[in-house]
C-alpha cells in the first residue's frame, strides 16, 4: 500500500503530564485542511506485551484481574509492558513466567498492534508460546490474579460471543484461529 504525505503541521508541541509509563502532549497543528487546531497526543513508555501459552493439548491460560481505568473485572490473555529497549521476546518471557509461571521454549510472534493510533503512539506485540514447562507464578506487587487453564477453543467461544473484550486477547484469539485454520500452527 502507498503511504502518503503528512498533510498535519505541528505549529509546537508542550508536554503537559509525564509519569513512569506515560507522556501527555499537546500540540498546536496546522490540520489537513491548513486551519488552526489542537490535537493531544499519549506518549507510552512500554511496548504492550500478549502472549498465548499453547500446551500440546491445545489448552491456554488467561489471567482474570481488576482493571482500574475501566473499573471492571477482566479475563485476558497474560500481558503487561516491556521496555522499549529490550526485545519484545524477552518481555513476552519475563511476563509469562511473572503471570502464570510458564516457561516456554518457542515464542511465535502472531501479530504487531497499533492500539489506539487516533491518540496514542502505543504498540503491541502478540505471541504465542509452545513447549511449556511449570513453576510458580511471581505477579508483582500491583497485580491480584486469578489464572485460569481453559481449552483454547472455550477461549476463541468467549470471544467470539463478546464475554471477553480486552483487545490484546481479541485480536491474539482471533489472529491464532485464523492461523491454526489455515494450518500455519
Amino acid at each position: 500500500m502507498k503511504e502518503e504525505q503528512n498533510p498535519w503541521t505541528t505549529l509546537n508541541r508542550n508536554q503537559v503530564y509525564e509519569s513512569p509509563w506515560i507522556g501527555v502532549e499537546h500540540h498546536e497543528v496546522l490540520n489537513p485542511a491548513g486551519n488552526p487546531g489542537t490535537y493531544s497526543v499519549v506518549r507510552f513508555k512500554k511496548l504492550a506485551i500478549g502472549i498465548v501459552p499453547l500446551d500440546e493439548d491445545n489448552n491456554t491460560w488467561i489471567v482474570g484481574q481488576y482493571r482500574y481505568p475501566l473499573h471492571t473485572y477482566t479475563w485476558e490473555i497474560p500481558e503487561g509492558g516491556g521496555d522499549l529497549d529490550v526485545d519484545p521476546v524477552e518481555s513476552a518471557k519475563r511476563e509469562l513466567l511473572e503471570e502464570c509461571g510458564i516457561i516456554a521454549e518457542e515464542y511465535i510472534p502472531i501479530q504487531q498492534l497499533q492500539l489506539s493510533n487516533s491518540a496514542t503512539d502505543e504498540v503491541a506485540h502478540l505471541f504465542v508460546a509452545r513447549k511449556l514447562t511449570y513453576t510458580q507464578a511471581q505477579p508483582e506487587e500491583n497485580e491480584q490474579l486469578r489464572i485460569r487453564k481453559v481449552p483454547f477453543e472455550e477461549l476463541y467461544r468467549l470471544v467470539k460471543e463478546g464475554f471477553v473484550t480486552d483487545s490484546l486477547t481479541v485480536a491474539a484469539v482471533l489472529k491464532l484461529k485464523l492461523m491454526m485454520l489455515e494450518g500455519q500452527l
